[in-house]
């Protein structure tokens, strides 16, 4: 298989990259792992491709006390190796295979917005966002920037101004299959993942047919609780079971109760209750119904325990 014709550009900073994603009607090139197949398979045929790799100040990963940023070029397994976030590190163990992991990025997963992927999940149940970065309107961009190593807005010597930066919520950033809201001429600069809070636990479980492919369907979890260790608030989201990660709050379900006495048969009909599974080859609608039931009780089960344990 080979991909369709394309112009290659290859910008040396974030300057010049911005330029050319306002000039071209294009593709970002970051880690490949999901746009070099659709190349290949000619279900997607850009008349550019940009490649970001050589863009200094990107690859950065940092953790602090609100949360973790991560980078647009900061691979997946790098991040995993990290250890920043414990349902991020859940989560990649699940993606793919070793080999995807070294070069897939973590952003351009989330800008990717595969409903059945693990990380868009992630994003939306912790609530982070997504950093995008554009040339500002009537000039070239400068450093632009933010958290985690991306570059900083503001002013260029010689008076050129900055990028235009905004910060995109997960509710908002996933649109629909393959679509987020990253606009033409804008580029994901970084991404950010709140901390778990004081007393919380998370949990990620999926079944595929095959260890490495999308998951059937799939459930992570956060569960925190309260001084008494009771349970007081609870989150899961879902994939492959709808056109974006299904996020359902069950706080109420669990019922403020010790965590060993929740009764999880209510708040597994709450979680169903919540997605809108269709059918295709791979599956029913009415077995990723119960899958996703399944995998909603052993995510809580587990997220439940790890936050009610010493630390």
């Amino acid at each position: 298989m080979k991909p369709p014709p394309f112009t290659y550009h290859a910008p040396r900073d974030l300057r010049e990259a911005l330029d050319l994603l306002a000039e071209v009607d294009g593709k970002v090139l970051a880690g490949g792992q999901s746009l070099i197949p659709l190349l290949n398979m000619r279900l997607a045929a850009p008349a550019h491709v940009v490649d970001v790799n050589r863009l200094p100040g990107l690859s950065g990963i940092e953790a602090g006390p609100g949360g973790v940023t991560v980078g647009a070029l900061a691979r997946q397994a790098e991040v995993a190796r990290a250890g920043v976030h414990p349902l991020l590190g859940q989560a990649l163990r699940l993606v793919a295979h070793p080999v995807i992991r070294n070069r897939g990025t973590v952003v351009g997963s989330l800008v990717h917005a595969d409903p059945a992927a693990e990380l868009p999940a992630v994003l939306a149940v912790l609530g982070g966002s997504v950093r995008l970065a554009r040339r500002a309107p009537g000039g070239s961009s400068g450093p632009a920037a933010g958290r985690g190593g991306s570059p900083s807005p503001g002013a260029v010597p010689g008076g050129s101004p900055g990028p235009v930066v905004r910060e995109v919520a997960a509710d908002a950033f996933f649109a629909g299959p393959l679509e987020s809201a990253a606009e033409p001429g804008e580029l994901a600069v970084s991404a950010f993942f709140p901390a778990l809070p004081p007393r919380s636990g998370s949990a990620f479980e999926e079944l595929a047919r095959r260890h490495g492919d999308y998951a059937l369907a799939g459930v992570c979890a956060v569960v925190t609780l309260d001084e008494d260790l009771h349970v007081a608030a609870a989150r899961v989201a879902c994939v492959g079971v709808g056109p974006v990660p299904v996020v359902a709050d069950v706080s109420e379900a669990c019922g403020r109760r010790p965590a060993a006495t929740v009764p999880w048969e209510a708040v597994v009909a709450a979680v169903r209750r919540a997605v809108e599974p269709e059918d295709d080859i791979h599956a029913s609608a009415a077995y990723r119904l119960h899958l996703v039931g399944v995998l909603a009780e052993r995510a809580l089960r587990e997220a439940a325990a790890r936050a009610a344990a010493p630390p």
